[in-house]
Formats: structure tokens, sequence, C-alpha cells
């Protein structure tokens, strides 16, 4: 092969030398999420199918029914909030 990265035959060596390694690492870690997200978004469409009948909530003035896979959306949701404010609260230090 020369310095230009031509084999004997004439044809390019793309894929050679240390970038090819850390390009191929890079496509298999992509790869990899890509599938990790197709199978995440596979169980959550289940999981809400799976949960759809009505129950009972009741709210501080009242009650009222919604599917079960809202009710799990917004107690999720309403978590992320409080995890998100209690973190970003100043705490006091000890000394």
């Amino acid at each position: 092969m020369s310095a230009t990265g031509q084999r004997p035959d004439g044809t390019v060596g793309a894929g050679q030398g240390r970038g090819a390694s850390k390009l191929d690492k890079r496509s298999r870690r992509e790869l990899a999420r890509a599938v990790a997200i197709a199978v995440l978004a596979i169980l959550i469409t289940l999981f809400a199918v799976f949960n759809l009948d009505q129950v009972k909530v009741s709210y501080v003035v009242g009650s009222g029914k919604a599917p079960l896979i809202i009710v799990i959306v917004i107690s999720a949701l309403v978590g992320i909030v409080i995890a998100y404010i209690a973190q970003r609260l100043p705490r006091k230090r000890r000394r």
C-alpha cells in the first residue's frame, strides 16, 4: 500500500489503521443505542396498551375516572418534577 492509501490493485484502503477501529466502535455503539431505544419504545407501547383499564382516581376535591396509563404517566412526571426541584434546592453545609 502506498502513502496515499492505495493498494497495489488500485483500490483505496478505506477502513485501514487506527481511524477505522474508532469508526467501528462508534458505529457499533450507535447501533446498540438505536436497538435499545427501539426495544424501549416497544416495551412502553406494550405497557400502554395493557394498561388502558379505567380506574377511579380520588383528588383532593372530588374523584373521577381515568385510564390507568394516564394515571401512571402523570404520577411519573410529578415524581420527576419533585426530584428535579429537590435536587436544585440549596443544601445547608455541615461543619
